[in-house]
C-alpha cells in the first residue's frame, strides 16, 4: 500500500495557497491545511486510485474551506468597504478589530517555482477581489482559472454539474471585470532593489519629500484594522510625513509576501529595541510605488518566520 505521507507531503505548499485563495487569511487557511491532510489521512485506506492524489487532496481541501465559509464572514481589505480619502487631513476612523481583515501570504510558505513563473495566483489585488465572490463562485474560479482544472474535474470535487460549474465561472469573471484591474498576472518591474532600498530609507529617515519621488501620483495606501484609506501621492505622503514618520521610529526588514515585495515593520518600544508592529506589501508599477498595503498587525511577524524583537 503507498505510504501516506510520501503520497500527500509534495502537495502542502499549493494547498496551502488554494486554501489562503478561499479564506484571505494565512492562519485560517494553515488551519484548515492541517484539517485536509488529518480528513485525508483517515480517508486514505479507502482512496482507489480513480483520481489522482493531488484531485483528492484539492477535493478534501475545497470542501472543508467551503464548510468553513459558512460561517465566517468574508475578508476585505479597507478599499473593499468605502470611498478613499484624497486629504491627510481628514479624521482617521479608528481600528476596527471586529472586522476580519484580510491577510498577506508570505512567499516562503509557497511554491517557489510558481510564484518566480507568476503562476501562484495570489497577488494581494487578485485576493482581495476574490472575497467579493461568494465562496462556491470562488472557489470554481480558483479551481479552473488558476489551477486549470477541467470542468468535469471541478464538478466532481464539488458534487455538481459541469452545466453549474461553467454558469459559476461566467458569473465570477463577470463580477471580477466589475472589480476592475486586479493585476493578478502582472509581474513586478525589473530592477526593484534601488527602488526598494530608496523607500526604506526614506521611510526610515522620516523624509516625506524623498519619499514623494518614490510614488505614483494615483499611489493608494489602506492599513488594515484601519478603515480610512487614501488615494493620491500629496494625501498619501501627506499622511505618512505628518501621522507616521518620525527619525529613529521604525524599522523595515525586507521579505516577500503575495508574490510582491514587502517589508516587516517594528516600531520603536522605547528601551533601544524595536518590537513587531506589522507587515508592508507593496505594489510596483513601472519605477514607481502604486499602492502600499500596511497591515497593522503584530501576529503577522511570526509568520514570516522572523523575531517579534530586534535589538538596538
Amino acid at each position: 500500500m503507498p505510504d501516506f505521507a510520501t503520497e500527500t507531503a509534495p502537495f502542502r505548499a499549493e494547498l496551502l495557497a488554494h486554501c489562503y485563495r478561499l479564506l484571505g487569511s494565512i492562519h485560517d487557511a494553515e488551519d484548515l491545511v492541517q484539517e485536509t491532510y488529518l480528513r485525508a489521512w483517515r480517508a486514505f485506506g479507502g482512496f482507489e486510485g480513480r483520481s489522482s492524489v493531488r484531485r483528492w487532496l484539492y477535493k478534501i481541501a475545497t470542501t472543508t474551506c467551503l464548510t468553513a465559509l459558512e460561517t465566517r464572514a468574508r475578508r476585505p481589505l479597507p478599499s473593499g468597504l468605502g470611498a478613499p480619502a484624497d486629504d491627510h487631513r481628514v479624521a482617521v476612523a479608528a481600528a476596527d478589530p471586529s472586522v476580519p481583515w484580510l491577510q498577506p501570504i508570505p512567499d516562503a510558505l509557497l511554491d517557489p517555482a510558481a510564484v518566480v513563473a507568476g503562476r501562484a495566483g495570489v497577488r494581494l489585488a487578485f485576493i482581495a477581489a476574490l472575497q467579493l465572490l461568494p465562496a462556491r463562485q470562488r472557489a470554481v474560479l480558483t479551481l479552473r482559472d488558476v489551477l486549470a482544472f477541467r470542468t468535469g474535474e471541478v464538478a466532481e470535487m464539488l458534487g455538481t454539474t459541469p452545466a453549474a460549474v461553467d454558469s459559476a465561472l461566467r458569473r465570477a469573471r463577470g463580477r471580477l471585470a466589475e472589480a476592475g484591474p486586479v493585476e493578478a498576472d502582472l509581474a513586478e518591474p525589473a530592477g526593484q532593489g534601488p527602488l526598494l532600498d530608496r523607500y526604506v530609507d526614506a521611510f526610515v529617515r522620516a523624509d516625506p519629500g524623498a519619499l514623494v519621488m518614490l510614488l505614483r501620483a494615483d499611489v493608494e495606501l489602506e492599513m488594515p484594522p484601519i478603515p480610512t484609506w487614501f488615494t493620491g501621492r500629496d494625501a498619501v505622503a501627506g499622511f505618512l510625513g505628518r501621522r507616521v514618520l518620525r527619525a529613529g521610529a521604525w524599522r523595515l526588514v525586507p521579505t516577500r509576501a503575495n508574490g510582491q515585495p514587502a517589508l516587516l515593520e517594528y516600531s520603536a518600544a522605547g528601551d533601544g529595541r524595536f518590537e513587531a508592529h506589522g507587515v508592508q506589501v507593496l505594489t510596483l508599477t513601472g519605477a514607481r510605488i502604486a499602492r502600499i498595503t500596511a497591515f497593522n498587525d503584530p501576529t503577522l511577524v511570526p509568520v514570516f518566520a522572523a523575531p517579534v524583537m530586534l535589538g538596538s
